[in-house]
């Protein structure tokens, strides 16, 4: 059954796009809070008491309940359709929304927001979105080959979701020329924006032309309005679960159906694992962590630390300078997670995000096994981990049960004097 309410949100979000297309298709009555002010009003007490993480989208339904999270507040006003009518339609559908979320937009985000002046071009991380973008339409195109639809015959959460989410996309960047190759993932997009439902929303929609480039002016310009506003707009606050990213995953990918078929990649070893285990059970901690809370956590980390076999270190971001917004910097983070998955077995880390929008910065907190830096050790580690500095800590200094109590705990400030805003945990 799906629930009426209202949506608060800024213009021309495309998270509310999910929701207020939904709402088109499954008849229910949403309505957008046109007094809703953003920097404004999801800052008042009133708001985040209902919404303590002051986000948006952020929905109240007719009878009084609150939910964040644009997936979710879709998923909310959906009908049975739209949310697949069996168990496994259902998780295909939840499957094509979480593929927007980590496939598409990290990639897309640091493709495009370069081009509106949002974020500092950086050439290397633009590379790698350009071909995360062309793995992810390859993708869709290899699954559309013989398929109207994502799932199932008529139109789902999943159209929905990953057309709203490719919608930059295909507005700044994809071109004739390098949208070429993926005419059955095309000619789905031009299937949906042209839908009634979804031309309500975000009327008609002019594919890109010519491929929209980094200008030096325009991004000085953008940021001079962005400081002039405060610090501008600041969307998604906290982003743990979905989000964009500066950077991009560069996850090694097998070849999807469209693409010539190759012999497997040999599945790469951890040089951790050669390194001897000691006597600290690294997913025993992980698992108390995530069951209690630090107060517990941080003793229980002392107690069982092996600090001949096991190693802690702190990072901080080289270049403060060029973040800006908040959510923007915790989704840098994600990315880096995503990276480094195959680093999971053997590493714990906590990462926090000090400062406000126009003035914060990264830094945490890492145990990983063996003595030395872990990134070089393995090529698919290496990306993101020159961008940081590194500073090996003495497991009996004060200072690093200072560290480890701050960052296990997420409070505090950073040598700058920021107060902690958000972070990210890697288990």
């Amino acid at each position: 059954m799906a629930v009426n309410g209202t949506l608060y949100t800024y213009p021309e979000n495309f998270r509310a796009f999910k929701v207020l297309v939904a709402a088109q298709y499954s008849g229910s009555k949403v309505t957008v809070d046109k007094n809703f002010v953003f920097g404004e009003t999801n800052k008042t007490d009133a708001f985040l008491k209902k919404f303590p993480l002051g986000k948006v989208p952020a929905f109240e339904t007719s009878d009084g309940r609150y939910i964040f999270e644009s997936n979710a507040i879709s998923w909310a006003v959906a009908n049975e359709q739209l949310r697949g009518k069996t168990p496994m339609d259902q998780a295909q559908v939840v499957a094509w929304m979480n593929f927007a979320d980590n496939e598409i937009l990290p990639a897309s985000c640091t493709w495009v927001f370069p081009c509106l002046g949002i974020m500092q071009y950086n050439k290397g991380n633009t590379e790698r979105a350009k071909e995360d973008v062309k793995k992810a339409l390859a993708t869709l195109n290899s699954h559309l080959l013989t398929r109207t639809f994502l799932v199932g015959e008529r139109i789902s959460l999943a159209d929905i979701t990953v057309t709203c989410t490719l919608l930059h996309l295909y507005q700044y960047v994809l071109d004739p020329n390098f949208r070429k190759p993926y005419q059955n993932a095309n000619r789905w997009f031009s299937t949906m924006i042209n839908q009634p439902q979804f031309k309500a929303i975000i009327g008609d929609f002019k594919l890109c032309e010519k491929m929209a480039q980094f200008d030096n002016k325009k991004y000085a310009e953008v940021q001079g309005k962005i400081k002039q506003a405060g610090g501008g707009e600041k969307q998604e606050k906290k982003q743990k679960k979905e989000q964009p990213k500066k950077e991009t995953p560069a996850k090694k990918e097998k070849e999807t159906a469209s693409e010539p078929a190759e012999p497997p990649a040999p599945k790469p070893r951890d040089p951790l694992d050669a390194l001897p285990a000691g006597n600290f059970n690294l997913d025993d901690f992980k698992r108390f962590y995530s069951n209690n809370d630090e107060e517990k956590s941080v003793p229980y980390f002392w107690e069982k630390f092996d600090p001949e076999h096991y190693s802690i270190w702190f990072c901080e971001y080289k270049y403060a300078e060029e973040l800006s917004r908040i959510f923007m910097t915790c989704n840098l983070i994600g990315g880096m997670f995503q990276r480094l998955d195959k680093l999971r077995k053997n590493a714990f880390s906590s990462m926090g995000v000090f400062g406000e929008d126009g003035n914060n910065n990264i830094s945490g907190v890492w145990v990983w096994r063996g003595q030395e830096l872990a990134f070089p050790l393995c090529e698919d580690w290496t990306i993101d981990y020159e961008s940081y500095d590194w500073r090996k800590l003495d497991p009996n200094a004060e200072e690093t049960k200072k560290l480890v109590d701050q960052y296990f705990k997420w409070i505090g400030e950073d040598s700058k004097g920021r107060k902690f805003n958000d972070g990210k945990i890697f288990k």
